[in-house]
């Protein structure tokens, strides 16, 4: 099967080819460096995004900004966004702390990007 990309690891943009027989990665063309390489195989085999949304914080109606603290698998995402819509934090929050562990048994950590005092 070919799959054309394009590659969002950089402003470059570089349009990539890859042929993938349904267990691996054979052929990769139109990258520019070994990240785009690396986002092609990985976008191909196992797909992963950074989740940013908001939580509740108790005591207010302003929301708190958080993100995964790493790309979760690309399957994983509606699930995860589900545990994060029901989550309610208690101030003091800073930017760094761990809102939820471990989101969905994912291994990913939903960490505040914000301060909330």
């Amino acid at each position: 099967m070919k799959y054309e990309l394009t590659c969002i690891n950089c402003p470059m943009g570089c349009r990539i080819t890859a042929d993938y027989d349904g267990k691996e990665v054979t052929n990769i063309q139109g990258f520019t460096c070994a990240r785009g390489k690396a986002y092609a195989q990985t976008e191909i085999t196992d797909p992963t995004r950074m989740v940013t949304a908001l939580v509740g914080v108790e005591g207010t109606h302003v929301p708190l900004s958080v993100k995964t603290q790493t790309p979760i698998r690309k399957p994983l995402i509606f699930d995860a966004l589900s545990e994060i819509r029901k989550t309610v934090v208690v101030p003091p929050v800073h930017i760094g702390d761990v809102v939820i562990s471990d989101v969905c048994g994912s291994g990913v950590n939903v960490i505040a990007t914000e301060n909330i005092e």
